[in-house]
C-alpha cells in the first residue's frame, strides 16, 4: 500500500508535534471558511462555525483513515458544521420549488455558459455577484466551489455528500439562474 500524501501531517497532528496542528490550520483554513462563509453568509457565524470545524478536526482526527484527501475529509467537517447551523437557524438549503426532473438537462453540464468570462466585465461582475449571492446556499456553494475553487465533481461530492448527479443539477440550475440574471442585465432575450 503506498503512503498516503497527507500521512506525515495527520500523524505529525496525533504525535502532538510542536506546530503541527497550527500548520494543519494554516493549509485549510481558507478551504474552510471558503466553505462554511458560502453556506451561511455571516462573517461572525462563520468565524465561529470555522474555530468549531477545526476543534472538531482536532477531535476527531485519530477517525481520519485515509479513504479521501485531508482537504475532502476536512471540508466535509466544515460542509456539515455549516449545514446544521442553517437546520438550526430554519433557512433554506436548497430551493424547494425546482423542478426535480432534470436528468437529461442536468447531463449537459458544459453548457457553454462561462463563469469566469462573465465575471471578467467589472459592469457585469457586479451583477454576477449579486447574482450568485440571491441563490440557495447550496447551489452556491456547489458553484463556487466547482468554477471558483476549481473543485471537481467528485471532490465536491467528498466535502458534500452529495451524488454526483444531483451537484451537476445544482450546477446546471445555478448557472440557468446566473443566465438569466445577465441575459436581463444585457438585454438579451432568455
Amino acid at each position: 500500500m503506498s503512503k498516503h500524501p497527507d500521512r506525515p501531517l495527520v500523524e505529525a497532528v496525533l504525535a502532538n508535534a510542536p506546530g503541527a496542528f497550527e500548520r494543519l490550520v494554516r493549509e485549510y483554513q481558507a478551504l474552510c471558511w471558503h466553505i462554511i462563509y458560502r453556506m451561511v453568509r455571516h462573517p461572525e457565524d462563520a468565524r465561529d462555525l470555522c474555530q468549531e470545524t477545526f476543534l472538531r478536526v482536532h477531535q476527531s482526527l485519530h477517525q481520519y483513515r485515509f479513504e479521501s484527501t485531508l482537504k475532502s475529509w476536512i471540508g466535509r467537517v466544515a460542509y456539515t458544521i455549516a449545514l446544521r447551523h442553517l437546520e438550526r437557524k430554519r433557512i433554506a438549503v436548497v430551493d424547494l420549488g425546482a423542478d426535480e426532473d432534470m436528468s437529461s438537462l442536468v447531463e449537459n453540464i458544459g453548457d457553454g455558459f462561462d463563469l469566469e468570462s462573465a465575471y471578467a466585465s467589472s459592469e457585469m461582475a457586479g451583477h454576477l455577484h449579486a447574482a450568485i449571492e440571491a441563490l440557495p446556499p447550496m447551489q452556491r456553494t456547489v458553484l463556487t466551489l466547482y468554477h471558483l475553487d476549481e473543485l471537481s465533481i467528485e471532490d465536491i461530492a467528498g466535502i458534500t455528500g452529495l451524488a454526483n448527479g444531483t451537484i451537476k443539477s445544482h450546477l446546471f440550475r445555478s448557472r440557468l439562474g446566473l443566465r438569466k440574471v445577465l441575459e436581463s442585465v444585457q438585454g438579451v432575450p432568455s
